[in-house]
């Protein structure tokens, strides 16, 4: 009788430290300065457009839209990931990405144009919607059969506006000193 009551105890200890031992994952702060987008490559904003995957050593990529986020899924899989966080559009609050709702519209501008906004509560997607009279709600679980296609119209356009910023040597105006007013007439 004592090595049962033994074996009962030592289960209930194996049982009580794994479920301590569950992993817990939070987002990490974006830092302008030296985060960029293992996708594009393209410094990731902290702004409502920024979203995270945890991976389960605890290492954070950062992405600069929810479209490379899946992108970076399809090429290297789920299973070490630990938790994805995206931005409430509003209110730029990090939440889990299966507890949000989702805003995809052809017309909504994100980083690289794959047309997807997040928002911690529906009635907030619900509500964006019908100021803008367009858009599809989406689930979580609707993301991961979504075609995550970029805009192709909308990013030219924005390399477009991009290319307007840069001077003629390639370099901003930030870099070459100039005050960042592009001359349509010399180009």
């Amino acid at each position: 009788m004592k090595t049962w009551n033994w074996l009962i105890a030592i289960a209930a200890v194996v049982l009580i430290l794994s479920a301590c031992g569950a992993a817990s994952y939070e987002p990490s702060p974006i830092d302008e300065a030296v985060d960029k987008c293992p996708i594009c490559n393209m410094a990731v904003a902290d702004d409502q457009f920024a979203v995270e995957i945890i991976l389960k050593d605890k290492k954070a990529l950062k992405f600069d839209d929810l479209g490379d986020l899946y992108v970076w899924k399809q090429r290297n899989g789920t299973a070490n990931i630990g938790e994805q966080f995206v931005r409430d559009y509003q209110t730029k609050e990090w939440i889990k990405l299966s507890e949000a709702t989702y805003v995809y519209d052809k017309s909504i501008r994100t980083p690289m144009a794959f047309n997807v906004i997040s928002f911690k509560e529906k009635k907030d997607a619900e509500a964006f919607k019908a100021k803008e009279g367009k858009g599809e709600i989406l689930s979580a679980e609707q993301l991961e059969q979504h075609k995550w296609e970029p805009n192709d119209e909308m990013m030219k356009g924005m390399m477009h506006e991009h290319e307007g910023e840069m001077n003629m040597d390639g370099m901003g105006a930030a870099d070459s000193g100039k005050d960042g007013m592009s001359d349509s007439k010399s180009k």
